[in-house]
């Protein structure tokens, strides 16, 4: 049954393969607006901090109009609370990421976050995964090590933020995909929202410093560009099934460098499009084979809302 015979809608393949382009390039804005708040001096940790901050405003009247049917309800509050802390971690070291490197080196490197979790569900789901995907990981990481080029003039020690954020956003998706079914989208929305924001708000506070009047209006993009992006996914995602629409997330690179090359002034040079290639060929090719195998797919260089798409298209409740 495909996402949108699910959800009683008509498939339309095309109009959700528009809307999951959209929902890319409105994510790949909201990273491109948090840099450029830090090279307007704030820290990641309040860029991140008001973005969870605002985030949660605007869903505060949801919660109000659902409380009857109790939305922070869970018999699982400890995975709840482990996912908010690894994707608050996420997200803010990825704003680190972007702060000191080109957005689209950045954005490149995110691109391991397949194969990371690729691996972590063979350690902790007891999945199984032969030789051609193991294969296909060996390659994706010697693409992200063309990339960083370690011990060469081109490799800066900020390159790893991109690597751990992947990492901690593989973590909380492998607890996504243990609480599947058992959790309504908007309850692990809101819980890791809300956790997020509890975990981040100190770090923010401890460098706080009053934003501007553009800053405010910045930080507001950067909320409608997370909510935004959240709706134009899921709605895609109940228009046509993840195994379609899965491998356009990958478009965000090009946004990436689009956005870089307009609003930053840069560009990645060979070596880093040449292992950008190779990574997203080796996650392109994991996605694949999963979806081959009948496995529920990895989402390829997907955001969170992806996940979230997902969950909900997955959630029978």
């Amino acid at each position: 049954m495909t996402a949108a015979a699910a959800h009683g809608g008509e498939d339309r393949p095309g109009l959700a393969i528009g809307l999951v382009l959209l929902a890319m390039l409105v994510f790949t804005c909201m990273d491109g607006l948090s840099k450029q708040l830090t090279i307007q001096g704030m820290q990641p940790q309040t860029v991140t901090m008001l973005r969870y901050f605002l985030v949660l405003a605007m869903l505060l009247p949801i919660v109000l109009m659902t409380w009857r049917s109790r939305p922070l309800h869970t018999s699982q509050p400890g995975l709840h609370i482990l996912r908010g802390v690894l994707l608050i971690c996420s997200a803010n070291l990825f704003v680190f990421a972007v702060q000191a490197l080109p957005l689209e080196t950045a954005t490149a490197i995110g691109f391991v976050s397949p194969l990371f979790v690729t691996i972590l569900s063979v350690i902790f789901l007891k999945e199984h995964v032969g030789v051609r995907r193991w294969g296909a990981i060996a390659i994706g990481f010697a693409g992200v090590l063309l990339i960083l080029r370690p011990g060469s003039s081109a490799f800066e020690a900020a390159m790893l933020f991109p690597v751990l954020s992947s990492l901690c956003w593989a973590s909380g998706l492998i607890i996504t995909r243990a609480m599947r079914g058992r959790e309504k989208p908007f309850t692990v929305v809101l819980w890791t929202t809300a956790v997020g924001f509890i975990v981040i708000a100190p770090f923010g506070l401890a460098v706080w410093q009053t934003p501007t009047l553009l800053q405010v209006g910045l930080l507001f993009l950067i909320a409608l560009c997370h909510i935004a992006g959240q709706l134009l996914t899921i709605r895609g995602y109940m228009m046509a099934s993840a195994s379609l629409l899965a491998p356009f997330s990958y478009t965000t690179i090009i946004w990436a460098m689009l956005i870089g090359l307009l609003a930053f002034n840069s560009f990645p040079d060979l070596p880093t499009i040449a292992g950008t290639l190779v990574l997203l060929l080796a996650g392109l090719y994991v996605w694949h084979r999963e979806r081959v195998r009948t496995v529920p797919p990895t989402t390829p260089g997907a955001s969170i809302a992806v996940v979230a798409a997902s969950a909900k298209q997955d959630d029978p409740r």
